[in-house]
């Protein structure tokens, strides 16, 4: 029962480690699903303006779970300061092929694109997407 209550923590709420999980566990990707090649041309327009991000993932491939869920639970933007896009790369195969023409980046994956004005500023691709630091880019 011991390591039960250490993963979940007491029920009185007194255990500091379970609040602050709580306290990390309220910033959530804010992700917006890519689904048509149609907004890639959104994302070029809205990336003149504000920062997008791209994550491109294979529900297929545990490697890629692995990163996505580290970027998730390593997440700490404020709201609102970049608009991110996730794309299930079997679901949408055609939109895959294209943001690597649009964007000029070699297919990979797990991978993540940072677009401003047009173009892609920064990629990376497994265990590297959680070392791009996103506040630089802001």
């Amino acid at each position: 029962m011991g390591f039960l209550k250490g993963l979940f923590g007491n029920s009185n709420g007194s255990d500091e480690a379970a609040a602050g999980r709580a306290e990390k566990d309220t910033k959530k990707v804010p992700w917006l699903a890519l689904t048509t090649v149609a907004q890639l041309n959104e994302i070029v327009e809205r990336s003149k303006t504000k920062t997008q991000v791209v994550f491109k993932h294979s529900t297929t491939c545990g490697i890629s779970r692995m990163v996505m869920n580290m970027f998730n639970s390593n997440y700490d933007l404020e709201e609102g300061q970049m608009d991110f896009y996730y794309l299930d790369l079997h679901a949408y195969r055609e939109v895959s092929n294209e943001t690597g023409y649009l964007f000029q980046v070699m297919h990979q994956s797990p991978q993540l694109l940072i677009v401003r004005n047009g173009t892609a500023v920064a990629h990376a691709s497994h265990g590297a997407i959680t070392e791009l630091d996103l506040h630089k880019y802001v």
